[in-house]
């Protein structure tokens, strides 16, 4: 068994590159040690029904690092992130920039919290707030949000985190073509593309909102 850890490694590293995303061997250690820690503390906290370990890296390490080639500028906001997913996985592998992780329920943000001291990861914070509590003096250059919910929701959250520059980034299954129909005033759809996640056969499009005019 002393030579799994370094296989499942190997084929992190692989996968992500067929999604266009560069980690090297210690960046997929910590991604993988993230995965460790999540299954600990899920066994108390309930935090993914997700538990089979392949399926997690599916799931949580491959789906979230999908969307790296969107992100823009170096200040993201993960919104709704959960149990830290997509921003601890792309805050991994994008050490240049500073992530920050929003979610209102405690539990969650406490596994956030620990995950970032337990793997020294120096650019996330991690927030419990409610994303519309929010009023940041500098607006992100980057919101995503993976699974939050209908689009026009997600804008009406997010509205106080951007700037005229922002990016809104949503990590969706199904095409939402009803969601796109019915976005807020002042926003449009820059660009969707479907992703295939190695291993998965599920849907997957990341969306690129941007505001028409403030």
């Amino acid at each position: 068994m002393s030579g799994a850890p370094g296989e499942e490694q190997r084929r992190l590293i692989g996968d992500a590159r067929r999604l266009g995303v560069a980690l090297d061997a210690a960046q997929a250690a910590l991604e993988l040690r993230l995965l460790d820690e999540l299954s600990i503390w899920n066994r108390t906290y309930n935090l993914t029904a997700i538990t089979e370990r392949g399926a997690m890296i599916r799931a949580h390490l491959l789906d979230s690092l999908s969307a790296q080639a969107d992100l823009a500028g170096t200040l993201i906001a993960d919104v709704g992130c959960g149990a830290g997913f997509p921003g601890l996985p792309l805050a991994i592998a994008s050490p240049g920039r500073r992530f920050t992780l929003i979610d209102s329920v405690a539990k969650k943000i406490r596994f956030v919290t620990h995950a970032v001291r337990k793997l020294a990861l120096s650019n996330v914070t991690a927030l419990q707030a409610r994303a519309e509590s929010l009023a940041p003096t500098t607006p992100f250059d980057s919101v995503i949000a993976r699974a939050y919910g209908p689009l026009a929701d997600l804008l009406a959250s997010v509205q106080a985190l951007c700037g005229p520059a922002t990016r809104v980034i949503a990590l969706k299954g199904r095409y939402p073509h009803d969601e796109l129909a019915e976005l807020p005033r002042g926003w449009r759809l820059e660009s969707a593309r479907a992703v295939q996640i190695p291993g998965l056969t599920a849907e997957r499009h990341i969306l690129r909102l941007v505001p028409q005019a403030w």
